[in-house]
């Protein structure tokens, strides 16, 4: 779950061993670099998840996450659906939602957010993760940052599968306007822009599920600019890629993600059976839908399973954006039959949360299907 696989995890350790290890080894070969953790801005993966290298076999069965194929999301001009006659901005709900169907997501370019703002908000994050691991674990207080917006790895993983190589700062845009930073500045002004589309966005998808009841005005009632996260994701370069991910399959707990990633590709999703890989396009901005909107519309827009693959040379930043309502909002779709019963997006997250403490892994709106209650 993108909004809490990164857990913070606490770690009181003084250096970080980067070791060479090979496909077929269950051990690290040796240590080649010790990197003291005043100095390193990398989380220490290796040292913390010792037990699962030194218990878990390496090998080739998983190298899937790299041999899979490459696909362009739907890509949708906005400009249409701002500028364009009646019929070109009707064509283009009528793709959104059709995207929002088959694929459950898709691509935006003319979305207008400004390039500036996008290459100001990287500059920004690269800063950010440059820090050494030691000052981003202690960096809440000097940000105005709720405590635990830090988070890496998994510690609930019990196996090398379960480990995310990934480390973030998962913002409530409640805490963006508290700071007097550039970053601070920066981020508020990116999320506000991106609040706006994916407002834009959920109620051009509610028009488009026809005539049943649904409240064009529901998002903005519920999806306070308040509610909403950004979370800035940084993804090292992982030395025994591709069998660990960057961030395990999942999908979102939220209605909408916006996502703007770097050219540097990871993004992977579930499709017809099998997993096929995002192109990377600089200009666009990738749109998903999450596990809400996939109940709100009763099964109509689909929330898909994505996951981040690692890179052994290069590492990966990308900032997502999420709409989400306030913690007692009922979500219940207007169709009948629903698909789902009633829930809270509390009741939401804190099944997601337990599931994810005692298996390891989200199960999601399996848990709230009508047939199974």
């Amino acid at each position: 779950d993108c909004l809490s696989s990164l857990v913070l995890l606490s770690i009181n350790t003084g250096k970080l061993s980067v070791s060479s290890m090979t496909k077929s080894s269950s051990v690290p070969l040796q240590a080649s670099q010790t990197i003291s953790m005043e100095e390193s801005p990398d989380p220490p993966f290796v040292e913390t998840y010792k037990n699962l290298f030194d218990t878990n076999i390496l090998n080739e069965e998983h190298n899937d996450l790299f041999m899979v194929e490459e696909c362009e999301l739907p890509l949708i001009n906005l400009h249409q659906l701002k500028y364009g006659d009646k019929f070109e901005r009707e064509e283009c709900k009528k793709k959104i939602a059709k995207a929002s169907r088959e694929w459950g997501f898709f691509q935006v370019v003319n979305h207008g957010v400004s390039p500036n703002i996008l290459g100001e908000m990287r500059t920004e994050q690269v800063k950010l993760f440059k820090k050494t691991f030691n000052e981003k674990m202690n960096i809440d207080k000097s940000l105005n940052f709720s405590k635990g917006s830090y988070r890496w790895g998994t510690p609930t993983a019990t196996c090398l599968r379960q480990i995310s190589w990934s480390e973030a700062f998962h913002v409530p845009l409640s805490d963006v306007s508290k700071g007097f930073s550039s970053l601070s500045s920066t981020m508020e002004e990116f999320a506000t822009t991106l609040y706006e589309l994916a407002q834009e966005l959920a109620r051009l998808l509610a028009e488009e599920l026809g005539d049943y009841n649904y409240k064009l005005d529901y998002f903005k009632e519920t999806c306070l600019a308040s509610t909403c996260y950004l979370r800035m994701n940084r993804y090292p370069a992982c030395p025994i890629s591709p069998q660990l991910f960057g961030l395990m399959p999942h999908t979102d707990s939220d209605f909408l993600t916006i996502l703007h990633q770097d050219e540097i590709g990871g993004l992977q999703l579930f499709r017809d059976g099998k997993w096929i890989s995002v192109k990377p396009n600089h200009e666009a901005l990738i749109i998903n839908i999450g596990d809400l909107f996939q109940a709100w519309s009763n099964g109509v827009y689909r929330s898909v399973e994505h996951r981040v693959v690692t890179n052994k040379f290069k590492e990966r930043f990308s900032t997502a954006f999420f709409l989400c309502p306030s913690y007692d909002t009922e979500i219940l779709s207007c169709v009948e039959p629903c698909l789902y019963r009633k829930f809270t997006f509390r009741e939401f997250r804190q099944q997601v949360q337990e599931d994810v403490n005692n298996f390891g892994y989200k199960i999601g709106l399996p848990r709230f299907l009508v047939s199974t209650n």
